[in-house]
């Protein structure tokens, strides 16, 4: 393309040889119309180039440049590169300052801060950033979450009883600002238990305070199982009595506060919390103070002596041969809990059959062990210990049971005809040998 100015003549003589065809009269239509849309290009195009020129000689103006430079001269032209707008707005200056644009480094004069390292930047070196720790984050238990899980850790331990797996447990577990409902779910547990249950429960309580709960966390939740006795009475109607007794064993374990009781006095409105703090003072008031405290829940199974559980036990057959109720003897059993004694049940089941010499005790002991069997209370090898020791001492109760022998045979073979013993069992019982008589004049004496 050449010079505007050469473009305008050129448009200049065509318009002048329009003008003689119009004098000539040789006007035709398409000629008009191409006149009037080129006279309408012409002063579009002068329109855009006075604006252009004008707009910059005011931003040489303002920027002191030389007012005499022409801004038609290719001196006096803006840059295609020049940062400030070309559309004839604004005061002329660079866009944001000169700190806008790709490829640009900001403004004159700004500082950058230090930034930090992003590890997905292509040029990010893991090894220059330093020693690179890392940890495992163990995301905090709510309060449902926090059930579902010590509750399984809980009667686990009432299996093992050891306390530094527990401690060691709970250590592992983020159990945030609800660590004081360990506590409250161990005891709620238990009171459904047994009562050494409830003893493992005291020690466990006392073990865990200043490793893993402080008095404070045990305290509140003492409180809170306090407030929801009218909703534990109705699982266990003696909830009350059995919390007042965690509470003194708890003061006397130090795992409570001395002054916790003093907190409630005259504060308490519940009747069950109020018995349930009243038996805790009376238990802490007892002559023997701390000590007695100890056996609050009384002693285990495997800790009572030999005699005690043989006199439980023969009281326990006497009572059944009186009520016939073998719900009541297997509950009575089961509260004994030494299932490594049950030998000695059989065996003083099976000696009181020979000594009442009745039917009726026979089939109600039959059935009593029958029972005891099908539950699962007595196995295979505390049976079979039970009934051997019978056999080997049945001589000696022959002295004081003439008939014992005969008896003893028919009760094996009922016991063998409802599938309480095996049939080794059965035929390893001792039978009378043949006996016979030396003469008439012996009087019927059998000889030995």
């Amino acid at each position: 393309k050449g010079p505007p100015e050469a473009v305008d003549e050129s448009y200049g003589d065509n318009d002048d040889l329009l003008d003689e065809a119009e004098v000539n009269g040789n006007w035709t239509p398409q000629e008009k119309a191409l006149h009037e849309a080129r006279l309408k290009a012409k002063a579009r195009r002068r329109l855009r180039r006075t604006s252009s020129r004008d707009s910059t000689r005011e931003s040489l103006s303002e920027t002191g440049g030389d007012a005499g430079v022409d801004p038609t001269s290719p001196k006096g032209r803006v840059s295609t590169n020049d940062r400030k707008s070309r559309m004839g707005k604004g005061r002329g200056l660079p866009k944001k300052g000169g700190a806008g644009g790709k490829g640009v480094w900001g403004a004159a004069g700004m500082v950058y801060e230090m930034e930090e390292p992003d590890a997905k930047d292509p040029n990010y070196d893991e090894s220059s950033q330093g020693d690179t720790v890392y940890a495992t984050v163990v995301p905090e238990l709510d309060e449902q979450e926090l059930e579902k899980t010590v509750c399984p850790i809980v009667q686990e331990y009432f299996e093992h009883g050891d306390t530094r797996e527990v401690q060691m447990l709970l250590e592992g577990l983020n159990l945030g600002h609800n660590k004081y409902e360990v506590s409250s779910l161990a005891v709620s547990l238990s009171l459904e238990g047994k009562a050494s249950h409830r003893e493992l429960t005291s020690r466990l309580l006392s073990d865990l305070v200043g490793k893993v709960l402080t008095e404070a966390e045990m305290g509140r939740a003492f409180d809170k199982m306090l407030k929801d006795l009218p909703d534990l009475i109705l699982d266990t109607p003696e909830a009350p009595q059995m919390l007042g007794q965690f509470i003194a064993r708890a003061i006397a374990d130090h795992a409570l506060p001395m002054d916790f009781l003093s907190c409630y006095k005259g504060k308490v409105d519940c009747d069950h919390a109020r018995a349930a703090l009243d038996r805790a003072a009376v238990l802490l008031s007892m002559k023997t103070k701390m000590v007695r405290l100890d056996n609050v829940w009384g002693v285990g199974g495997g800790q009572r002596p030999v005699k005690h559980l043989i006199k439980e036990m023969n009281l326990l057959l006497k009572e059944y041969l009186v009520s016939g109720e073998v719900s009541e003897a297997e509950r009575c059993l089961g509260h004994l809990e030494v299932p490594h004694f049950h030998h000695e049940l059989v065996y003083e089941a099976v000696v009181m059959v020979l000594e009442s010499n009745s039917e009726s005790a026979i089939h109600m002991m039959v059935k009593l062990l029958k029972a005891f069997w099908e539950s699962g209370l007595i196995t295979l090898d505390q049976m079979n210990r039970g009934f051997q020791r019978v056999y080997d001492e049945l001589p000696e109760i022959n002295l004081d049971v003439p008939h014992a022998h005969s008896i003893m045979e028919s009760f094996v073979d009922v016991c063998y005809q409802e599938a309480v013993i095996t049939k080794q069992l059965r035929d390893a019982c001792p039978s009378r040998g043949r006996k016979r008589f030396v003469s008439e004049g012996d009087g019927g004496v059998i000889k030995h």
